[in-house]
Formats: structure tokens, C-alpha cells, sequence
């Protein structure tokens, strides 16, 4: 696989392409807001399955935190009912800047699917681009999609920290601890630093250049030579810095529980 992200044109172009398969998923999500599927029936990219996050991409909260991983069972069952098969392309989107997207992208991978795209862009880019746009519900043939998970790198809390570099993706003010709307505790775990998810991002909404993304991190400090990990608020939207450091070829891990996990032991340093 060349890049973890597909264009609208490439994609139409798949789509249009009778020789190859494709799955799609809509994962569109709002963190304390309404799940995605009534915008998803007005209107969606062609052949799209819409995949709940909350059901299908986290289990319940708890001392994992506001979203931990799903169960593997759950999370097999909810993507062969979506259509995902071993042996097709998937390509997932949002319309919240690939956060969501970054999600579901990081659990198939992890789960054991080598070929999973994002849209670059999300859906503004893609009816930016032209798309075609679908409404109503589109139920998929069944997919054979065997989850298998270990294939990216997880870090559970009591080794966090012992990784070299730790990324907080989240935004400035809540790393700093000057605001925290939705967890119990402000502040950042001990030594992380700072890469808002929302600096891998160009102004038209895409990701910027690998060039560009290898030099976003070095400035903070990661350029790959030292194991990295990623966390966030509830282990979702750290997938994005994931999927960033990747195009920047830089592997990094993912800690699933996050800062809502980390704070449910209160023998744990903040900062």
C-alpha cells in the first residue's frame, strides 16, 4: 500500500473502476454530539455503509476510558455486516477533518486489514470535488472480514511512561491544562509534548506533504529515531497523529485509554 489516504478523484475513479472492489464506510461522529447517521441518510458518498463509532469502533466507558477498544468480536461482527473483506480496498470518511476516519482506519489496521484508505480531505472534499452524492440507506453484501488483532503497535497505561517521545494530540490549551471540557482532571501526562491534530491538516482541509509532516514533528521533537506514542482524550482522535506520522514515515503507537484513562487511577502524575 503507497499511502494510507486516497483523493476524491482517486476515489470516484475506484469506484467507477468495474475491474476492482471497494468498500465504504461513513464513520461520521461528533465527540458529545449526535451520531452521524440522520446526515448520513441525507446524503453520502455512493455505496457508503454507515458504522456507528460508539457501537462499532469503541467499547463502553470505563477504566479504559470514554472509548476504549472494542471488543474483537464486536468489532468483526460490525464490519462484516458493513461489507469489509479481507481481500477488498476499504475506504473510510468523515466530515469531522478525518478524526473519526482515523479511528476506524487505525482498528482495521490493527485488526489485521492491509489495504484501508482515507478520504483526504473528508466529505467536504469530496462534494468540493463533485462527488456524487447517494440518500436513504445503503445496506452492503455481507463481508468475510476476520479480524486479527496486533498488527499496530498498542502501549497500555503502566508503560507510558517508559516510551521516549509522547505525543498529546490534543488541542494547546487543554495539554496545558488552562481548560478541560469533557474529562474530570486538566493537564497532560508527564512529559508528553504537543501536536494538535488539527496542525497535520492544510488549509483546504487535507493533509499536508509528508515533507511537511516529518518537519510539523521534528519541531516537536519527533523525528523517528526513538519509539513514539500517541494519546488524546479518549484514544480516537490520537489516531490522526497516528495516521500523520505514518504518511511522515514514522511508526508510532497508540494509547488506547488516553487522558480519560489515564486520570481513572489517581495514583497517576499529571502535569
Amino acid at each position: 500500500m503507497d499511502s494510507p489516504l486516497i483523493s476524491a478523484r482517486e476515489l470516484h475513479d475506484l469506484l467507477n473502476d468495474r475491474s476492482r472492489e471497494v468498500t465504504v464506510l461513513d464513520v461520521r461522529y461528533r465527540t458529545a454530539g449526535p451520531g452521524g447517521r440522520e446526515e448520513y441518510e441525507r446524503g453520502h458518498i455512493p455505496r457508503a455503509a454507515y458504522v456507528d463509532l460508539d457501537a462499532a469502533l469503541a467499547a463502553p466507558p470505563g477504566d479504559g476510558g470514554r472509548h476504549p477498544l472494542p471488543d474483537v468480536e464486536v468489532f468483526e461482527t460490525a464490519m462484516r455486516k458493513a461489507g469489509v473483506s479481507d481481500g477488498r480496498t476499504v475506504v473510510v470518511y468523515d466530515d469531522w477533518s478525518g478524526l473519526a476516519a482515523g479511528r476506524a482506519w487505525w482498528l482495521l489496521r490493527h485488526h489485521g486489514h492491509g489495504d484501508v484508505r482515507v478520504l483526504d480531505g473528508a466529505y467536504a472534499g469530496w462534494l468540493a470535488a463533485g462527488g456524487a452524492v447517494h440518500t436513504g440507506t445503503t445496506l452492503p453484501g455481507r463481508g468475510d472480514f476476520t479480524a486479527r488483532p496486533g498488527s499496530m503497535p498498542v502501549v497500555e497505561a503502566d508503560d507510558v511512561l517508559g516510551v521516549p517521545v509522547l505525543v498529546d494530540a490534543r488541542a494547546p490549551e487543554r495539554y496545558r491544562g488552562e481548560t478541560e471540557p469533557i474529562d474530570a482532571v486538566a493537564g497532560h501526562i508527564p512529559g508528553a509534548v504537543n501536536v494538535p491534530t488539527s496542525t497535520n491538516l492544510a488549509a483546504d482541509g487535507r493533509f499536508r506533504s509528508a515533507t511537511e509532516l516529518r518537519a510539523l514533528y521534528a519541531a516537536a521533537g519527533v523525528d523517528g529515531s526513538e519509539d513514539v506514542a500517541v494519546y488524546c482524550g479518549s484514544g480516537v482522535t490520537a489516531a490522526h497523529d497516528v495516521l500523520a506520522l505514518e504518511i511522515a514515515g514514522i511508526s508510532a503507537a497508540l494509547y488506547p485509554g488516553s487522558w480519560s484513562g489515564w486520570i481513572t487511577d489517581p495514583e497517576r502524575p499529571t502535569a
